[in-house]
């Protein structure tokens, strides 16, 4: 199992339906199989996710965030890791909106 514990997150690209940017920082923990973050940035004014890691490393997590409307927003994710030559990692993301449109997308975040 990869261990997310105090790494540092930033996003490198996302599709247009979705909130985060390069200017959004997620700070993960983990203890055991579960993961926590606290994110910010960008049009996120605060998020929090929550999610179970795999043996492989994938996570499930459901995220929550109020954006620069002001608005909640909700939804759910599977992130699949891959390792880069420099050994950090990037993590390709499938997400859906649970509120607003519904609408699904497509995030890469890696470590910094």
């Amino acid at each position: 199992m990869i261990n997310y514990n105090n790494k540092t997150f930033r996003p490198v690209s996302n599709t247009e339906n979705g909130e985060t940017s390069n200017d959004t920082v997620f700070y993960y923990k983990q203890n055991g199989n579960i993961l926590t973050s606290e994110y910010s940035g960008g049009r996120i004014i605060k998020g929090h996710l929550i999610g179970l890691v795999g043996d492989s490393g994938n996570i499930e997590m459901r995220y929550h965030q109020v954006n620069d409307k002001g608005e909640i927003m909700t939804g759910i994710c599977i992130s699949k890791p891959e390792i880069l030559p420099n050994g950090k990692i990037r993590l390709h993301e499938s997400w859906e909106w649970t509120s607003g449109d519904k609408s699904k997308g497509q995030l890469i975040i890696e470590e910094q």
